[in-house]
């Protein structure tokens, strides 16, 4: 039986808008929800409001382990590091683990390194939790911890209990295992690894998701603090596996085409020589998961007085997910507080940005199937490598493939844009070039 979406807007003649006191209820207190909350405090400043805002969250941000992490890699892009400021915020020295400044990617034997071609544009590393679980000594200081104070700062309320369930009562009503508050606009925050609370009533259809294998492991004292591994193709279906420096720790990240409860030990096995001069045997796990991602966007995320963010919406594929949250969240509350809250106001004021959002990740599924069956021939990995070695000195506008690969690995692009470049007839032919050269040196 198909659900009925209610609507209160037939029946009530006034436009639906936030007011003076009016309540809002963000269930999740993740990046996604600390970013709802503080774009709408300040957008609500900007126009004279008073709101009520409410935001729902269980976990306890200083415990180490997955009480208090969501199972991401913990990567802030050049462009999230840069937006913080437009909310007010500097982000704390003790939040940072590292800053990323190069990345050695490893392809079918074949090893290169690019490094970041604007020294200006940071990219950091952090946890969004306390730490890894077998983590010794004071809990790390947690990124969605430190969100979600400051989103509290700013006059929002956090409630430290879980949402049993969003029920429509001529309106969203947001109810715990003690208590119920009606909303006069539900946000919903959760991302893809939590329950969603929204009845069907609402007629929420979440993304499509897919499963990335994580691991934290100790750090070798000659592994470079700004340096991340990234590999390619080894071992068979893996589309892109990173070991991304965080402090003492290494995040190993693995995105597989079908991910099995070995995938970590197949991944140490098919890389122990380019991990060998690291560790002399596998690293020991200290915090393993397998955490959902969002590879598609949600059918159907807004409505009459509800709208979804990050994740629970749509989300840039594989890379540069906290950023994401940041625009769908501002994106989103922007169109509440200057539009309404109308499902037509979020269809004429968010959608567009959403679609706009989930045509780039179009590209960007091109692109990393295309790298997943190319980084497996080994002629044409030894090319691409090959094409990156070579742009080694010329000027960093020139770097064609180096430009390619960073966008990749770091989400710093435009899938788009990376797309379009691949396809330069210049690409091509230097990469049809070294393959001819390639082809000749293993045939002589």
């Amino acid at each position: 039986m198909r659900p009925v979406i209610v609507s209160p807007s037939a029946c009530q003649q006034k436009p639906l808008r936030l007011r003076n006191t009016s309540r809002v209820c963000i269930i999740g207190g993740g990046p996604a929800g600390s970013f709802a909350a503080l774009h709408l405090l300040k957008l609500a400043q900007e126009h004279g409001l008073r709101l009520e805002v409410l935001i729902f969250e269980p976990r306890d941000h200083s415990r180490p382990g997955r009480a208090s992490c969501k199972g991401c890699a913990g990567i802030l892009s050049a462009n999230m590091v840069n937006s913080l400021s437009s909310l007010g915020l500097c982000l704390p020295r003790e939040i940072i683990q590292a800053e990323l400044r190069t990345y050695v990617l490893h392809v079918c034997g074949q090893v290169t390194s690019i490094e970041q071609p604007n020294p200006r544009r940071q990219i950091l590393s952090v946890y969004r939790g306390a730490g890894p679980h077998r983590h010794q000594g004071e809990p790390l200081t947690s990124f969605d911890g430190y969100l979600l104070s400051q989103a509290c700062a700013h006059g929002a309320q956090r409630i430290p209990s879980r949402v049993r369930s969003v029920e429509w009562e001529d309106g969203p009503v947001v109810k715990t295992a003690r208590e119920r508050y009606p909303a006069d606009l539900a946000v919903l925050a959760t991302g893809v690894n939590s329950h969603v609370p929204l009845s069907p009533a609402f007629g929420y259809r979440p993304p499509k998701t897919s499963v990335m294998v994580q691991d934290e492991i100790q750090r070798p004292a000659n592994w470079p603090d700004y340096k991340v591994a990234g590999f390619f193709g080894q071992p068979f279906g893996l589309a892109f596996g990173a070991l991304v420096p965080k402090g003492q720790y290494l995040n190993v990240s693995l995105l597989q085409r079908d991910p099995q409860a070995d995938t970590i030990r197949h991944f140490y096995r098919a890389q122990n020589q380019a991990l060998e001069r690291f560790f002399s045997t596998p690293p020991e796990s200290l915090c393993r998961c397998t955490a959902c991602i969002a590879v598609g966007p949600a059918q159907v995320y807004f409505g009459d007085r509800w709208v979804a963010v990050g994740d629970a919406a749509v989300s840039r594929l594989y890379k540069d997910g906290i950023y994401s949250a940041f625009l769908t969240a501002g994106t989103a509350m922007r169109a509440a507080v200057e539009s309404g809250i109308a499902r037509e106001d979020f269809k004429r004021a968010y959608a567009p940005f959403c679609r706009r959002l989930a045509s780039d990740n179009f590209y960007g599924k091109l692109l990393f199937d295309l790298s997943l069956h190319s980084m497996q021939n080994p002629l044409l990995a030894r090319a691409c490598i090959e094409c990156i070695r070579l742009e080694a000195n010329l000027d960093v506008s020139r770097r064609t493939f180096s430009r390619l690969m960073w966008g990749m690995v770091t989400g710093d692009e435009s899938y788009q844009d990376l797309f379009w470049l691949v396809l330069k007839p210049q690409t091509m032919i230097q990469l049809g070039r070294e393959m001819l050269r390639a082809a000749t040196q293993r045939r002589g």
